[in-house]
């Protein structure tokens, strides 16, 4: 299997198609490769936001306000697009968006709290103890979660090229975790970021399981409201916060909501929705070297060399799992 062909287990149902257009078959289509690569750029990218911002912005007041900026988005594109879909298509189009109920939405509830809330206070803690390099490629670690479990929850298939290709990626992973990115780790920081791939590898297994229900747009919205409400209780800290952060942080802590946030989940979802779980998530092992290469950049955190060599096995990991 190539990197755009999707399993049959991952064709979009009809309710997912209002949203997505369902593609020709075969789905190898040049979209889902750009959505991918979207979702690795702003994901990359939300590494190095986080610890920019991390210097003015606690990690649940830096959490609230890049869901509070990610919700408004996503609020604002479910709006336009449905307004555009009911003027554009026949009239027993329903003006309101199918909002999923009962047990569903209890799922999804679950899901925005556990990515949108807890992901994100436990990766802005970690990277407030490690670099931004440290802190992507220990959440590298999910990918493998996602591919373990997703043929023992799911029923996919793990292939023996993506299998290996796994392994080569973590054996990066690993190499990075010795030392950390510049040649040190802090241990709750490090703890924090493997809480972070756990919560993120929980994330892509109920998510995958929910797109069979709803909509990636939907759903992505729903999730984002739900963590929203779970981090109010940081409101006063991220208030008074704001009040004395200089403008860069807070435009930092903004960027994050509506790039990596909303727009990096609408995609990721769309890919999602489109590829096995594992196979999608094996693509994310391109979020690290990209980290790499812009906290070297952005941030100045000069790489140690066996970082360089990790994020090379990560590399060669995703191109080895997702060829043909």
């Amino acid at each position: 299997m190539t990197l755009t062909e999707a399993p049959a287990r991952a064709a979009v149902d009809d309710s997912r198609g209002a949203a997505y257009p369902r593609p020709a078959a075969p789905r190898r289509s040049w979209p889902i490769v750009v959505a991918a690569g979207t979702t690795v750029v702003l994901w990359a990218s939300a590494f190095v936001g986080i610890r920019f911002a991390g210097h003015d912005y606690s990690p649940g007041a830096m959490a609230l306000g890049r869901m509070v900026a990610a919700s408004a988005a996503l609020t604002l594109f479910v709006a336009v697009t449905r307004r555009f879909r009911v003027r554009h298509t026949e009239a027993t189009v329903p003006r309101r968006v199918a909002v999923p109920r009962g047990g569903t939405l209890g799922l999804i509830v679950l899901w925005g709290v556990a990515w949108f809330g807890g992901y994100n206070v436990a990766l802005n803690a970690a990277e407030r103890l490690v670099d931004a390099g440290t802190a992507a490629l220990l959440v590298a670690v999910a990918p493998i979660l996602v591919a373990i479990a997703a043929t023992l929850v799911l029923g996919e298939r793990l292939t023996g090229r993506l299998g290996v290709g796994v392994t080569i990626a973590f054996a990066g992973v690993a190499l990075i975790a010795v030392g950390g990115f510049t040649g040190h780790a802090d241990p709750v920081g490090v703890a924090l970021a493997v809480l972070s791939a756990l919560l993120y590898a929980f994330g892509v297994l109920l998510q995958k399981r929910l797109l069979a229900r709803v909509d990636a747009v939907t759903m992505t919205w729903l999730g984002a409201l739900a963590g929203t409400a779970a981090l109010l209780p940081f409101a006063p800290t991220l208030l008074a916060e704001f009040a004395a952060a200089p403008l860069p942080a807070t435009l930092g802590v903004l960027f994050l909501g509506v790039f990596p946030t909303a727009i990096g989940f609408l995609t990721w979802g769309y890919v999602l929705s489109r590829w096995t779980a594992g196979r999608t998530t094996a693509a994310t092992y391109l979020v690290p070297p990209v980290t790499v290469l812009l906290s070297w950049t952005l941030l100045g955190e000069v790489p140690a060399p066996l970082a360089l060599l990790g994020g090379t096995l990560c590399l060669a990991g995703v191109v080895f799992a997702t060829r043909r």
